[in-house]
């Protein structure tokens, strides 16, 4: 059972360790992390600030899935998941944002960051979860209304955004036209807007999990989350977004040394974005992993269906926004081997999750897909 808890400040302080260890190293990379990152040429120097920062960036993963389940538990669902995809959403899209408006000029980062973060989600961390899920429980039950709407919006996002572009006759390439990006950016922004009010007003009960007939109790918010101590809610998200906050920073530093490995290895450039963003994703994906576990299914496919839809829901806004403002070039149609990757997992997702239950085959099947496009970055 979780337990509403008043700790004192001390306890508090002891219990929240990973938050201060992370904002100390957060700090620490920020002022003399350009002087440790300049030169990597050492194994030793390299290998050593990797295993700190995965080590702390690991401890703060399990400091945001407790405090999403207390938001879970508080709030139920889809509130607590809502919480936690946007604030992890949220951060990437200010990463994003940051790097075009600062960085070098890239026209691609915004559509490979998309296209890597859908995969990862809907093939690998799915996949994980209904393979868990089913070998624990054989098969799962997940409100159908739910899937389907998450469904409904994630797919003309996603096509619209990343597939249209490369077809368009105005502009070369995957390039968006001023006309078009218009379009793209209210219409995605007020698709968005319409789920999320949907999602947490007259429609909420899509997302919750429904009664299992072997188990009445399992539809209940606080099932799968025994041993919580539950505090304030305000606390809950200060600290949720305090945890997650160091780990999309420290994965900056991170990414430079993992680029370096991979120059060094001659290994794909887009490997590179590809674990960064596994790592940034993972209190995600640890979340839905436990839900899967304890037989919560449509908690699970409320972090994943709705990380992916926010991703693109959230993203595509900003980034039409910045490029057409600051007239900076912005190619968002996916190349031809991505798109056929694309459709495939959204297809693929349509038939998973078009009866109402799951079992292991579906979770083996979402798995091969990434591991397909895994190995399509090799080659």
């Amino acid at each position: 059972m979780t337990t509403p808890h008043d700790q004192p400040a001390e306890s508090i302080i002891r219990s929240e360790a990973g938050v201060w260890v992370g904002a100390i190293t957060t700090g620490l990379f920020v002022f003399l992390g350009g002087d440790w990152l300049s030169d990597l040429s050492n194994p030793l120097k390299s290998a050593t600030l990797f295993i700190w920062l995965f080590a702390v960036i690991f401890w703060l993963a399990f400091s945001v899935v407790r405090h999403a389940d207390c938001l879970a538990v508080k709030l139920g669902e889809p509130y607590g998941t809502l919480i936690l995809t946007l604030s992890v959403i949220g951060i990437e899209v200010t990463m994003i944002a940051s790097v075009m408006l600062t960085g070098e000029n890239n026209p691609t980062l915004a559509r490979d960051t998309l296209f890597s973060v859908i995969m990862i989600v809907l093939t690998g961390m799915l996949g994980l979860t209904l393979l868990i899920g089913g070998i624990r429980h054989h098969e799962q039950d997940y409100n159908f209304s739910g899937a389907r709407s998450y469904l409904g919006v994630l797919i003309p996002l996603a096509v619209l955004s990343l597939i249209v572009p490369r077809f368009t006759l105005s502009t070369p390439g995957g390039s968006v036209s001023t006309l078009l990006g218009f379009f793209l950016l209210f219409s995605s922004a007020g698709l968005y807007l319409v789920f999320l009010l949907l999602q947490t007003g007259r429609h909420s009960g899509f997302f919750k999990q429904p009664p299992n007939e072997d188990d009445p109790a399992l539809s209940d918010d606080e099932h799968g989350h025994e041993g919580l101590v539950v505090r304030a809610t305000g606390l809950h998200v200060a600290f949720l977004i305090l945890s997650m906050l160091p780990i999309v920073l420290l994965s900056k530093s991170m990414a430079k040394i993992v680029e370096h490995s991979i120059t060094t290895l001659g290994a794909p450039q887009a490997l590179g974005g590809f674990l960064i963003a596994i790592l940034v994703l993972s209190p995600e994906g640890m979340s839905a992993i436990k839900a899967a576990l304890a037989n919560q299914l449509q908690r699970t496919i409320n972090i994943a269906l709705g990380s992916a839809t926010s991703t693109i829901g959230m993203t595509i806004p900003v980034i039409l926004a910045i490029s057409l403002i600051t007239d900076r070039p912005l190619e968002l149609g996916l190349e031809p081997l991505e798109i056929v990757l694309l459709t495939l997992t959204l297809l693929l997702s349509v038939v998973s999750f078009g009866t109402g239950r799951t079992n292991v085959l579906q979770g083996i099947v979402h798995l091969i897909v990434f591991a397909s496009y895994v190995v399509l970055i090799f080659d």
